[in-house]
């Protein structure tokens, strides 16, 4: 991903088989300044999101060919990390958990308000544009956050974190050591207004415990509070 420096000239590749919603889309994204690429179809829409150029991905879960979930599960899979927010008429949570354990940035449910939507893209590329901040690199026992370069490392190997298991983890650490609540993590990573649920943080640490912990099942850093949140203890 070659993630813009600011905002504006962003590269937005749109995935979306409704046409209406297509060119509204793509109308508004492009007043805001953004480069957009439209596909209808899973097909198309997998190959342009795999452009070396691609800053952030809109995408549509029921889609001809491909459905978004599997073009999400492609993309993550090969390594690629720009933000992809998923838009969809299922609106269940075990939906929104399923987009969001599978790499998802952000989850947006229709009807949607295109204020709202337009937002939601511009604070993912802001989190994006973290690379380009000065390294800094966060340690405790055998684990290394680089925070500049959003890499992991345990005991030397490169630990593969999805872009919102990173934000989860950067959460708490920065806490340092403080307790904090599912609300507020979903907070710090989707800023007010987030759609998210406990369980969808209380699933991004078992995906973190699994990663990170030589014992996920009594895990010695990402340590559960009781009826409060979770804390990192270092």
């Amino acid at each position: 991903m070659a993630t813009p420096t600011t905002t504006n000239g962003a590269h937005v590749v749109l995935i979306e088989d409704d046409p209406s919603i297509s060119l509204g889309l793509r109308m508004n994204l492009e007043g805001e300044g953004y480069r957009v690429s439209v596909a209808d179809d899973g097909e198309v829409g997998l190959a342009l999101a795999r452009r070396p150029d691609v800053d952030l991905i809109i995408l549509d879960v029921m889609l001809p060919k491909v459905n978004g979930f599997e073009i999400l599960r492609q993309l993550r899979r090969e390594g690629r990390q720009m933000p992809i927010i998923v838009l969809s008429a299922r609106n269940s949570e075990i939906d929104k958990v399923m987009g969001l354990e599978l790499g998802a940035e952000d989850y947006v449910a229709k009807p949607f308000g295109l204020a709202e939507l337009l937002a939601r893209v511009r604070a993912a590329l802001r989190r994006a544009a973290i690379v380009h901040k000065p390294a800094e690199v966060h340690r405790f026992g055998d684990i290394e956050i680089h925070e500049g370069t959003r890499e992991v490392r345990r005991a030397g190997n490169a630990v593969e974190l999805t872009a919102t298991e990173f934000d989860v983890m950067l959460a708490l650490v920065e806490a340092n050591g403080r307790v904090l609540s599912r609300e507020q993590i979903l907070e710090k990573i989707y800023g007010p207004g987030h759609h998210g649920t406990a369980r969808t943080i209380d699933n991004f640490l078992m995906q973190l415990r699994n990663k990170l912990e030589e014992d996920p099942q009594a895990p010695r850093h990402l340590v559960t509070v009781r009826g409060v949140g979770y804390r990192l203890v270092p």
